[in-house]
């Protein structure tokens, strides 16, 4: 029988940042022209990704590049870890030069058992807070599992895909990103690793895809929606060109082969 890992729920850790022009610098440099620009000296979306991130030192690290299990995630046997979604609430905009407490707990961990093998399912809750309060609320999910056996399969055939954005899923803007939200995951900067994984190529981070999902979002929407609600379905790979797409409040990260990678909901300020 599994262990279920209950007595994890509830842990949590404080850590504190600082809104600095650099990290403004960073990001734009990573992810610009997609982008959604604010107003002078208040943070794009997302950017929140790269405040107070977890610092492991390299003795806390564990094979795949990541924080060692044990810390403050669980020590789930499972070696794979994957983005599996989350829901981001945005109360109101950080500024530039605010000093900021993210407060992350453990909120769920479960076990389940698929066609594929036991995996489990681990919930974090996340509040970023300035000197007036809870600005961000966000739960990220996590998913650890054993590699497939086979593999998982390369991109299939390229399709014609219709996307406002078209973003090309270079090595440099995985690095870029990785660099700036402090993830040492190697699935995202060692192709041997990803191999070693079961992966065709360089995976592209699930929150990477959430950002421009929400970008994209407060572009048509002319504002940064109040909450948005995603989830990742299928690995999308470094080397092409993928899509991000709206439609009606629906927002989709697409493959070159057309698969839909990731999905998100936005909900607008005054919706519920």
């Amino acid at each position: 029988m599994a262990d279920d890992f209950r007595d994890w729920v509830g842990r949590s850790v404080t850590r504190a940042d600082t809104l600095t022009q650099r990290l403004f610098d960073e990001f734009d440099a990573t992810l610009a022209p997609f982008l959604f620009e604010p107003g002078d000296r208040i943070a794009p979306p997302g950017l929140h990704f790269g405040l107070a991130p977890a610092l492991p030192k390299a003795d806390e690290t564990g094979p795949d590049g990541a924080e060692l299990k044990g810390l403050f995630l669980p020590p789930i046997p499972q070696p794979r870890r994957m983005w599996a979604g989350g829901s981001i609430e945005m109360l109101r905009p950080l500024r530039q030069g605010a000093t900021v407490i993210r407060t992350s707990a453990i909120s769920d961990v479960s076990f389940k058992q698929g066609s594929s093998g036991g995996m489990y399912l681990v919930s974090v809750e996340h509040g970023i807070a300035d000197g007036e309060g809870t600005a961000i609320r966000e739960r990220q999910d996590l998913v650890f599992r054993d590699p497939p056996r086979e593999g998982v399969p390369p991109v299939g055939p390229a399709v014609n895909i219709k996307a406002d954005w078209q973003v090309d899923a270079t090595p440099l803007l995985l690095f870029r990103f990785s660099a700036f939200t402090f993830n040492g995951h190697r699935i995202h900067y060692d192709l041997r690793h990803a191999r070693e994984e079961g992966y065709p190529d360089l995976l592209v981070h699930g929150p990477l895809q959430a950002v421009l999902m929400l970008n994209l979002a407060a572009e048509k929407l002319g504002d940064v929606p109040q909450r948005f609600d995603y989830r990742c379905l299928a690995p999308l790979f470094a080397g092409a060109r993928f899509g991000v797409s709206w439609d009606a409040g629906t927002l989709r990260v697409i493959r070159p082969d057309g698969v839909t990678t990731a999905e998100g909901q936005v909900h607008a300020r005054g919706t519920s």
